[in-house]
């Protein structure tokens, strides 16, 4: 036995010194030749590589800003690509070293530890790979708001909306990002009545992040989120249901802010154009004194050819209801062109397989106070600190990046779909 490797013991030299069975060969070359990816990706991932060495051919005998700037949405693909090829070269080396019997034991151990290193490695890259090809929104660098509001559940529902709205405004603390509460109404018929929780029935709210890729971070939080609980009004101890409706929008930054994005240029998505929408001025409802009784600061702004309309009283200036209605609007309407470019999309895909897709009635979330328990029922992701999460904390942290590994997942399968459509369809013609 060499000096050098002590650690090996004689009956283990014996077994390497035997040659290397054919099963053993055999495994690892399909360990190899194995891919988790699609191969209509692979194909894409490919295309899109040899697209970005073109273009960098093309930058070196000219500077052109379109092409620098697809160069650089597709970078990242190349670069995970080549990763991943020397990789698979290198498993496709280690396992023809493993497959010659005349190769020397000592050499062939340390084969075979590479390979299992490799084999693990090629699984991370694959993963990498899948990330740089999945779609990217175009909204994910935006701020965004929340809308809140409460479902079936009567009072009991607008205390559990208030919940949530609480729990987003402290994970946003927490993470140091900026805030504004750009509305919040409680019901009327409830008055200033607080729940045991010091929860008020809240009947709507909008919250504003206003940090960029704020919408990147919180768009997978939009649906009907369940909560289930005993109710402090409940004298038998029976556990209710009740739900609350969010909707996550895309900001647009205020003017100044950085932003290429022009509301009033009519290629824009948040563009509105104003001879479609009807103004309407009213008396605010609510507490105000003489102010809401001699003044129409109220605003009701509806979008003609969607329906689409925002009412807003909060602020004594009629100019200022006008703005923030104006900023809800423009985020509605971004909001229903992107879910009719997925549902564009979505045609390609049903045409090889149906997919579920995500619609604001869904139950994605349930807070179920009795267990200690919250869960994500798309993720399948399950934690048992309930209190933490609504608290905003790092459990909540936790559960939001299972709904975004979730919604990355979904989009690759997507693209996946969509990629063998259009092989398809070109294999008709």
């Amino acid at each position: 036995m060499p000096p050098s490797a002590p650690w090996i013991c004689r009956t283990c030299l014996r077994a390497l010194r035997q040659p290397l069975t054919r099963q053993f060969v055999r495994q690892a070359t399909t360990a190899a030749g194995d891919s988790k990816l699609a191969p209509a990706l692979l194909t894409r991932a490919q295309n899109l590589s040899a697209e970005y060495e073109n273009l960098q051919s093309t930058l070196e005998k000219s500077f052109s800003q379109a092409a620098a700037k697809r160069a650089g949405e597709i970078s990242s693909v190349a670069g995970a690509l080549a990763a991943y090829n020397n990789s698979r070269s290198s498993i496709d080396d280690l396992t023809s070293l493993l497959a010659d019997p005349d190769s020397d034991a000592e050499l062939a151990s340390i084969a075979r530890d590479e390979l299992a290193t490799e084999e693990e490695k090629l699984v991370m890259l694959e993963k990498e790979l899948g990330r740089s090809l999945a779609p990217k929104d175009q909204f994910d660098e935006l701020p965004c708001m929340i809308e809140f509001r409460p479902g079936p559940g009567g009072t009991e529902s607008r205390y559990f909306t208030d919940t949530l709205f609480n729990m987003y405004q402290s994970l946003c603390q927490r993470r140091g990002m900026r805030t504004n509460v750009l509305k919040y109404e409680s019901a009327d018929s409830a008055g200033d009545n607080k729940s045991a929780e010091g929860e008020l029935p809240l009947q709507e709210a909008v919250l504003e992040i206003l940090d960029p890729g704020a919408y990147g971070q919180f768009r997978t939080e939009a649906g009907m989120h369940r909560v289930q609980r005993v109710p402090s009004t409940e004298a038998k101890g029976r556990v209710h249901t009740s739900v609350a409706a969010l909707w996550v929008l895309p900001l647009f930054p205020e003017t100044g802010a950085g932003s290429s994005i022009d509301p009033d240029d009519p290629e824009s998505e948040f563009y509105v154009d104003q001879s479609e929408v009807k103004v309407e001025t009213m008396r605010a409802r609510g507490a105000g004194g003489q102010h809401v009784n001699k003044t129409e600061s109220a605003i009701r702004i509806t979008h003609i050819p969607t329906g689409e309309s925002v009412s807003m009283q909060d602020h004594r200036s009629q100019g200022r209801n006008r703005q923030e209605a104006w900023k809800i609007l423009r985020s509605r309407i971004a909001d229903k062109r992107r879910e009719q470019r997925e549902a564009e999309a979505a045609q390609l895909r049903d045409s090889v397989l149906t997919v579920n897709q995500i619609h604001r009635g869904e139950k994605i979330r349930t807070y179920n106070y009795n267990q200690d328990r919250c869960t994500d029922h798309r993720a399948g992701f399950d934690t048992n600190n309930l209190r933490d999460v609504l608290e905003g904390g790092e459990s909540l942290d936790k559960v939001m990046a299972a709904s975004r590994e979730w919604m990355l997942q979904r989009d690759i399968e997507m693209l996946t779909l969509e990629e063998e459509a259009k092989q398809k369809k070109q294999q008709k013609k």
